[in-house]
């Protein structure tokens, strides 16, 4: 039977240490500044700008929303705007809804195409 099955030998494996712990520390830690760098520190930088570009709006700026829809603001509160999207037709939306505020006169030119 020993002829079909081939022993198996232990092999001297690595020694159970690991590694040095300082240059694992560094390791993570450079891991950490990598991730600060290229993903948090964008998103908080583009979070701050949206913030800033909500408050600065008021009546009658012409926006854009998320959902893509065009209008200019009518009424604002503190959670809330609400725009006109067309003559007498009013929608409110949250004022995080709001992607990008346009130009005057957008509108009108949308409307000529």
């Amino acid at each position: 039977m020993s002829l079909l099955i081939t022993n198996a030998y232990a092999d001297a494996g690595a020694p159970a240490g690991g590694g040095d712990p300082i240059t694992m520390f560094l390791f993570f830690g450079g891991m950490i500044a990598i991730f600060y760098f290229l993903l948090i520190r964008p998103q908080q930088k583009r979070a701050k700008e949206h913030r800033q570009m909500v408050d600065a709006l008021g009546k009658n700026d012409e926006i854009v929303t998320n959902g893509g829809m065009l209008g200019k603001i009518v009424e604002m509160g503190e959670q809330y705007i609400t725009l006109e999207v067309a003559n007498g037709v009013h929608v409110k939306v949250q004022r995080q809804a709001i992607a990008t505020a346009l130009p005057k006169g957008s509108i009108k030119a949308a409307d000529k195409e």
